[in-house]
């Protein structure tokens, strides 16, 4: 793959593919073409695929990393950390190669603004870097929506034998476009707080997890991102916020307000650095929840984590 992305070495582009035929011609090649380049390659991509590429590979399959995106990226925002930064950060120098699908049919309506972000977010999150993510799209099962936004987050496309330049490449544009408001159910109790009240703030929310049917360390990973978002607020939030807690569709659901604005669109995907002093409270609740929404504007910002039941 000779293509490369505006700004470098960084080669993001997405492969539109109908059926397992077309799935196999459009991976295998890119993963082959790496392990005859001495490239290190992983394959982040649901299950069901990961299968179907290891039968495909036989005895190359054992120099592949196989993560199931399923699992590992069931929250979008965990995947530039907890996966593809994960895996490139730990190789030696050198172009790397990554086969990432975050997007697959069944994703829900709260998940895929998450997604279609996280999509558009890994251009700067890897610009200027020698990696590779190849991006596959179930063409024949997704919305047109999502095949729309495809072209805007990434800046080349594949279909079948053909590989053009996206004319709509636009990565910021859907970051703001997924940037939206996210409304309340009705009847939800809010609870507000400043320093004093965290203790308080936090075991409100333990109990109202458990009472929606969250259990063991579940609860656990509540308390936790809790306390690292409503202390946030008290320190980058202007001193205070609101805290919701409900349940949704088998999912206790925790959401922070508070008058903060966040600037970076990147917060909480980085991986924390050794000497990284603070800075890892939005990172650590992505990488507890199941899903993490985010709306930030004007008037301050919102966090929305979602735990499973």
């Amino acid at each position: 793959m000779t293509m490369s992305a505006p700004g470098g070495p960084f080669v993001h582009p997405a492969l539109f593919y109908r059926g397992d035929q077309e799935y196999v011609a459009g991976t295998v090649p890119f993963i082959l073409g790496g392990l005859e380049a001495g490239e290190p390659v992983a394959v982040a991509v649901p299950g069901n695929r990961l299968a179907l590429l290891m039968g495909e590979l036989g005895s190359y399959a054992g120099a592949v990393r196989f993560i199931d995106m399923t699992q590992a990226g069931r929250n979008p925002g965990r995947i530039i950390p907890g996966v593809l930064r994960a895996f490139a950060d730990a190789q030696p120098p050198g172009r790397v190669r990554i086969i990432g699908e975050p997007i697959w049919p069944g994703r829900t309506a709260a998940e895929y603004p998450a997604c279609a972000q996280h999509e558009a977010l890994i251009n700067a999150a890897f610009h200027g870097r020698p990696v590779s993510i190849l991006c596959p799209y179930d063409a024949a099962r997704l919305d047109a929506t999502v095949l729309a936004d495809a072209y805007a987050t990434h800046p080349h496309i594949i279909d079948g034998d053909r590989q053009w330049a996206s004319c709509a490449y636009r990565p910021d544009a859907i970051v703001a476009r997924y940037n939206q408001p996210l409304e309340v159910p009705p009847g939800v109790a809010a609870i507000t707080f400043s320093g004093p009240e965290l203790p308080a703030v936090r075991h409100f929310a333990v109990r109202c997890a458990r009472e929606l049917g969250l259990g063991g360390v579940r609860l656990e990973d509540v308390a936790l991102a809790v306390a690292e978002l409503t202390t946030n607020s008290v320190v980058h939030g202007g001193g205070s916020g609101t805290l919701r807690v409900w349940g949704q569709d088998r999912q206790v659901v925790c959401e922070v307000r508070d008058r903060g604005q966040l600037a970076d669109p990147l917060a909480g995907r980085r991986p924390a650095q050794r000497e990284q002093a603070g800075g890892r409270g939005l990172l650590l609740v992505n990488l507890l929840a199941d899903l993490v929404r985010l709306h930030t504007g004007e008037e301050g910002t919102t966090v929305r984590c979602y735990f499973a039941c």
